[in-house]
């Protein structure tokens, strides 16, 4: 059978890859909860973002490194260029699947005219080192990120390429990639890295776009360079950032545990593993999984979040895993999707698809508000009554824009994707890695899905293209009762892998059904995470739900207590945040004043004669109604928990 023409998505590797699996040929999301929330990227995300990037000064940013307006660079940092490479990206992904109207389809070649108009003559582009530090390029290579800017823009120009076929963009990356290759390596002018990986992860794809080996060798120099110090150590401005801020403390191959900036590690771990598949390297291919294993086991939320400070948007130690002080940057989690893809068609294994819909549903879409307009930086998991907004665009409060605007373009380019991450195949057979509705192809086969999903479990697989193949579909980790059956007929349902695989020849019109229960669960953390210790977390398939004080009887979140012994039950309310199954069950409250500390007393010597009263018991039941935390932050500001103390 013939090899499906590769799909328009961000990854595609060669045909002389390593890795087991491949990105489908096709892949369009028609319906359900997915297709929904895609709509509003399309929709509203995509065309306001071109907006808020025109009144935020990057557009002008650039128009002043292009000669084509006078001015003072606006804005203090030096990669405002890459927001809007990342909505351009977003844009391609969105015309690829849907079209763009003929008003964001000029405008967006507008940019893509400026941008190139900006570019100097040997392929420089950077349009703070333009204007703002003219003279001064490559001169500030851990703070300064001209190769993290150059990045993105290679990622928007492969994604514009395969969705319109248009030449233009490309040019301009490839003559920044040359001028990068002309400056950068062991022989050459500069032997450094940049302080914020992601010109690793572009330059794979460049290589596989263009068929260039110069890209694919100078992604693997900056990969094998990153951990040797080139980073130098005094330049923190004034911060705690050393070398493993930037994972300069280490090679990657000797590493066993992630550690510094979470968008950085992930960004970078994501061009390890595409160097991995692309060149066989099995030393890279053991760091990549060994570094996975240890942060899924020791530094990932229950969301999928990953960061737990602020000041250094960093990991943390292990087990440290905050809920109101939790940063889980929104950039960060799109960062683990992105490398989760990437070590699922490295490996062909099950447990990276499921850490991908965990942080796809918990940790990538709070990021954005449902209707569009309004974004999170850093995703607490509590919010705390009567909290104190400290942080400002990195607080609890929905924002329009950011000063550092990283976020809300990432999330329209990892949404206008999308499909990308759902679907691969091999010579044998079709992988369902995600649930939606839709049409999905690969070299073996088509087929199309209907599902309810995430709210039911019931998926019904219908083949369009027969033939003799294997069909894969993903048990995720939280199922503990699945059925399947092929015509009607029940099916075994053993699954050591994570894969559920029904291998037949194949007839245009069979069907396929799977049903993954979805009882509420409660979930208790590692008794290592100190932060939630006696606490549970209510979950329902691939959903974390958390309370929010405006839907609980009483105000006040602080002193629930969760009663286990209570039933809980699911109900779906479509009037309700776009339509949401909620959880209903029963609470108790603490009520008595108490303050905040009291002495412990084994018994032995005399009790204080002032001793503070130690807290009350909890009151008589109360019901409570929890959300999915996606969902939390669109009515209005207030305190919210994921984590709920236990009676």
């Amino acid at each position: 059978m013939e090899q499906a023409e590769a799909a328009a998505g961000p990854v595609r590797p060669t045909d002389r890859a390593d890795g087991a699996l491949r990105p489908a040929g096709r892949a369009a999301i028609t319906g359900g909860f997915w297709a929904a929330r895609r709509a509003v990227t399309s929709e509203v995300c995509v065309p306001q973002g071109l907006g808020r990037l025109e009144s935020a000064g990057n557009l002008h940013n650039l128009r002043l490194a292009a000669g084509r307006t006078a001015g003072e660079y606006r804005g203090d940092l030096p990669f405002l260029d890459s927001d809007v490479y990342k909505w351009l990206e977003a844009a391609a992904w969105t015309e690829a699947e849907h079209g763009l109207t003929a008003d964001l389809a000029g405008a967006r070649d507008a940019v893509v005219a400026l941008v190139r108009a900006a570019q100097r003559d040997d392929g420089y582009l950077n349009s703070w080192f333009q204007v703002a530090k003219d003279g001064e390029r490559w001169t500030d290579l851990r703070w300064g990120h001209e190769l993290y800017c150059a990045g993105h823009l290679i990622q928007a120009a492969v994604a514009h390429h395969r969705a319109t076929g248009e030449e233009g963009l490309l040019a301009v990356a490839v003559r920044f990639a040359d001028c990068i290759d002309s400056v950068f390596g062991t022989d050459k002018k500069i032997d450094g890295v940049c302080g914020h990986a992601e010109v690793e992860t572009a330059l794979v794809e460049l290589y596989r776009e263009t068929g260039e080996q110069r890209y694919l060798d100078l992604a693997a120099y900056f990969v094998d360079r990153r951990g040797h110090g080139l980073l130098n150590p005094e330049a923190t401005r004034g911060t705690a950032a050393g070398p493993a801020y930037c994972q300069d403390h280490l090679p990657v191959r000797e590493a066993n545990a992630v550690a510094g900036h979470a968008v950085r590690q992930l960004y970078f771990l994501a061009g390890v593993t595409d160097l991995a598949v692309e060149t066989g390297d099995a030393s890279l291919r053991a760091a990549a999984e060994r570094l996975w294993t240890e942060m899924a086991a020791r530094k990932t939320h229950i969301t999928g979040g990953l960061g737990a400070h602020h000041a250094e948007e960093d990991f943390g130690d292990p087990y440290e895993l905050p809920n109101e002080r939790a940063y889980c940057e929104t950039c960060a989690a799109i960062a683990s999707v992105q490398w989760n893809w990437r070590m699922a068609l490295l490996t062909g294994e099950a447990k990276y698809s499921d850490l991908a819909e965990r942080t796809l549903y918990n940790a990538v879409l709070p990021g954005v508000s449902l209707d569009g307009t309004r974004w999170f930086y850093a995703n607490p998991l509590q919010v705390r009554d009567e909290h104190l907004d400290r942080h400002g665009d990195h607080g609890v409060s929905r924002k329009a824009w950011f000063r550092c605007a990283c976020c809300p373009p990432n999330v329209m380019r990892l949404l206008a994707s999308l499909p990308h991450y759902f679907v691969s195949g091999d010579a044998d057979g079709i992988q369902l890695h995600q649930y939606a509705t839709g049409s999905y192809e690969a070299v073996a086969g088509t087929v199309r899905v209907e599902t309810g999903y995430p709210w039911s479990g019931g998926i019904a697989v219908t083949i369009e293209r027969g033939g003799e193949w294997t069909l894969s579909l993903r048990v995720p980790g939280w199922c503990a009762d699945v059925e399947a059956g092929v015509n009607g007929v029940a099916v075994d349902t053993v699954v050591p892998d994570g894969w559920l695989r029904i291998r037949r020849a194949w007839q245009p019109g069979d069907v396929v059904s799977l049903n993954l229960a979805m009882p509420i669960r409660l979930t208790a953390a590692d008794p290592r995470v100190d932060a939630v210790r006696g606490c549970a977390a209510i979950e329902r398939g691939p959903l974390v739900y958390c309370l929010e004080e405006g839907d609980q009887p009483q105000p006040g979140l602080d002193a629930f207590v969760l009663d286990p012994s209570a039933a809980l039950t699911a109900d779906h309310d479509p009037g309700l945040l776009d339509g949401v199954t909620v959880v209903r069950g029963l609470s108790r409250r603490r009520t008595a004043a108490h303050p905040a500390w009291w002495p412990y007393r084994s018994g032995a010597g005399p009790t204080p004669p002032t001793a503070p009263t130690p807290p009350t018991a909890p009151t008589d039941p109360l019901p409570f109604t929890a959300i999915p935390y996606y969902a939390w932050a669109n009515r209005q500001d207030g305190a919210m928990r994921i984590w709920l103390p236990m009676a």
